[in-house]
This record gives C-alpha cells, sequence and structure tokens, in this order.
C-alpha cells in the first residue's frame, strides 16, 4: 500500500531471526502452559537480567549502577504485585530457561538488526513476517495435536469464530510493530521495563473497572514498580543527554581541527598558500629583492 519503503537486506539475518522470534513466542506460550502463573511470572521477570547480562557479556554494554539499582527496584516491585504460587516441575522450568534465552536473544537481534543495516520497524517486520509465520505454522498444529489430541484443521470455524481470529491478528500486528518500534528506538532492557508498566496497569485496570480482587501486596507492589520506573526513565535521560553533549563536543572538535592545521605548518616551518602559491618552508622577502 506504499506505507513505506520496501528495502530488502541480508536474507540470512532476515530468516535466522524470524524463526527465533517465533521460536520464542512458542516457547512463552508452552511454558505457560506448563507451568504455574506465579512462575511464568517469575519467568518473565528474568528477562531483564538476562538482556543485561547477554548486551555487557557480548556487546560490551555498560549499565551504570544507577540503572542497574532502578532496574532493582523495578523487578522487586512487579514480583511482589504479580507472583504468587510457584509450582516447579523439570520440564516447565527447562520450557522457561528456553523462552527466556530465545526471547532476549531476539529483543536483541531486534534492535541490532535496524541499526546495523539501517532499516525501520516497518521494513523488519515486514521481511521477518512470513518465516515466523511458517515457523508458527507447522509447529503448532503439530504440538497442539501432542499435547491436546485435537486437530485443529478439524475444528467447526464459524463466522463469529473467524471474526474473532481476525481481531486477534490485528492487535497482533499491532503489538508487534509496536515492538519493533519501541526496541529500535530505544533498547530491549527499555521495552522490557514497558511491558512490566503494562503489567501494573494490567492490574490497576482490573481491579477498577472489573473489581478483581487487590490486595495491599498488590499495591505495596506497584508502587514500588512504578519508583523503579520513574528511576530508570530519569538516569536513562540524564546519560542519553551527557553522551549527546559528548559526541556533540567531539563533532566540534573535529570541524575545529581543519582550520587549526594551516597555522600549525606555518608555526613548524611548513606551507602557507597566498593568491593559490605555494611557498615552501625558509621562504623570505630577502630573497625576491635578491633576484
Amino acid at each position: 500500500m506504499k506505507w513505506f519503503e520496501h528495502k530488502p537486506f541480508d536474507p540470512r539475518a532476515v530468516m535466522g531471526f524470524g524463526i527465533l522470534n517465533g521460536t520464542s513466542i512458542g516457547l512463552l506460550n508452552l511454558s505457560l502452559g506448563f507451568n504455574s502463573v506465579g512462575f511464568y511470572q517469575m519467568t518473565k521477570l528474568a528477562i531483564i537480567p538476562c538482556t543485561v547480562l547477554l548486551q555487557t557479556l557480548f556487546f560490551r554494554k555498560i549499565f551504570s549502577r544507577n540503572v542497574q539499582l532502578s532496574l532493582a527496584f523495578l523487578l522487586v516491585g512487579v514480583g511482589i504485585a504479580t507472583v504468587t504460587d510457584l509450582q516447579l516441575n523439570a520440564l516447565g522450568s527447562i520450557l522457561s530457561l528456553l523462552a527466556v534465552m530465545t526471547t532476549c536473544v531476539a529483543q536483541i537481534m531486534t534492535n541490532t538488526i535496524q541499526k546495523k543495516f539501517k532499516v525501520s520497524s516497518t521494513q523488519l517486520l515486514y521481511q521477518s513476517s512470513p518465516y515466523q509465520a511458517m515457523t508458527l505454522f507447522i509447529a503448532g498444529p503439530f504440538l497442539d495435536g501432542i499435547l491436546t489430541n485435537k486437530n485443529v484443521f478439524a475444528f467447526n470455524y464459524t463466522p463469529q469464530v473467524l471474526a474473532f481470529i481476525v481481531l486477534s491478528c490485528l492487535i497482533s500486528v499491532s503489538v508487534n510493530f509496536s515492538t519493533f518500534l519501541v526496541i529500535g528506538k530505544t533498547s530491549p532492557v527499555t521495552y522490557q521495563v514497558l511491558g512490566h508498566l503494562k503489567t501494573c496497569l494490567v492490574l490497576t485496570f482490573g481491579y477498577l473497572l472489573l473489581q478483581d480482587p487487590f490486595s495491599w501486596q498488590n499495591i505495596l507492589g506497584i508502587m514500588i514498580a512504578i519508583i523503579g520506573m520513574i528511576s530508570y526513565s530519569y538516569h536513562c535521560t540524564i546519560e542519553n543527554q551527557q553522551k549527546a553533549m559528548a559526541e556533540a563536543a567531539a563533532h566540534l572538535l573535529q570541524a575545529k581541527e581543519p582550520e587549526l592545521d594551516p597555522l600549525l605548518n606555518v608555526e613548524n616551518g611548513g606551507s602557507i598558500l597566498t593568491d593559490g602559491v605555494g611557498r615552501g618552508p625558509g621562504w623570505n622577502s630577502n630573497k625576491d629583492l635578491q633576484a
């Protein structure tokens, strides 16, 4: 529809990213299916420290002490507000570990690919969606058949069911687009912070609009999490401003260096141009008089 420019780039990177992204979605859903809700929330909380660790080890990205403390506040708050029962099992724990690892790598790749190939979030989503869809389309019905003993293709798809499927797909595209946009413009860690803000809003609106059960534990956790989010945003903003000022100063210094070069050359006995004619070192007016 010409809403954006189609920009193809390295097909291997696109294929690997699309398959990995689809795999992470499937593993997150399997983790929720084989674990309690409380343990699933713990799995989601583990994504932030895992992302920080991977970026520190493989990308040499440095997270300041203030940012680390802010993230710790956030995780503690969300954990208090959301984590209730923790029921562990071997298969569920393995699936959760794989889900965390694939999700962290996929989100880091989302940011890295956009910057490396200079593509927008829409262009990356457009290129990788077919591979992601293919991965889920092949694995989904097969796993559903094993886990539920039902065939998804034998289901009676009424117009109402199809309408809800289409609505779900439209919402999913919107979520994917916002995910790629946020990660591309900020960072994987900031996206996870935003995701935990969503969790706090879900709890709050559930209580206000749907009269869901709410306890002092939920209120305390949300307050701590919000303090962590505000602190994280503040320190990230300050650090980005300092980085921008340092880069601007470096560019200004580079721009001034060529202007200083002729003066430095004269001081060192170098040549200087007058009316487009170069005169070598050691020149003086007495030579002209003697000539």
